[in-house]
């Protein structure tokens, strides 16, 4: 018989966050390590002007915007989205976002597989998702 993990209530401000470099941080909240089978999911916050690099994943992912506005740069158009708008990007989708606002941006994402990866687009290097969560981090395959 299988154990079911126990749930679980996360509160993000007293979770650990890393730093994803650029002015972007990520605080992983639903994680293979807290038992999640089907999805994974975290918060990015980015200070103003700041954004990731362009980048896809090998399954669909899910952005809702908790605070501030941002451009979501999805297939080559900018399409400018704020707190409550939510994204839905399909697999394989070039895809960013980036803090249009003057204040903080707050995303919250989720992942449909507990092993994601991202690609980056400028160097083709893909890494597991979960390797931005962990010390130290786990090298990029190239």
């Amino acid at each position: 018989m299988t154990q079911t993990p126990p749930p679980a209530i996360l509160r993000p401000d007293s979770l650990p966050s890393h730093d994803r470099g650029g002015g972007a941080r990520t605080t992983p909240l639903v994680t293979r390590s807290l038992g999640a089978t089907g999805f994974i999911s975290g918060i990015t916050a980015f200070e103003p002007g700041a954004a990731i690099p362009l980048h896809f994943h090998d399954c669909e992912e899910q952005v809702t915007i908790l605070e501030g506005e941002a451009v979501a740069e999805i297939d080559g158009a900018r399409h400018p989205v704020r707190a409550g708008d939510t994204t839905w990007i399909p697999a394989g989708l070039p895809h960013r976002f980036v803090n249009a606002g003057a204040g903080p941006l707050r995303i919250l994402w989720v992942y449909a597989s507990t092993t994601a990866t991202r690609t980056l687009v400028a160097t083709g290097g893909t890494r597991p998702v979960a390797a931005e969560h962990a010390w130290p981090p786990t090298p990029q395959v190239t």
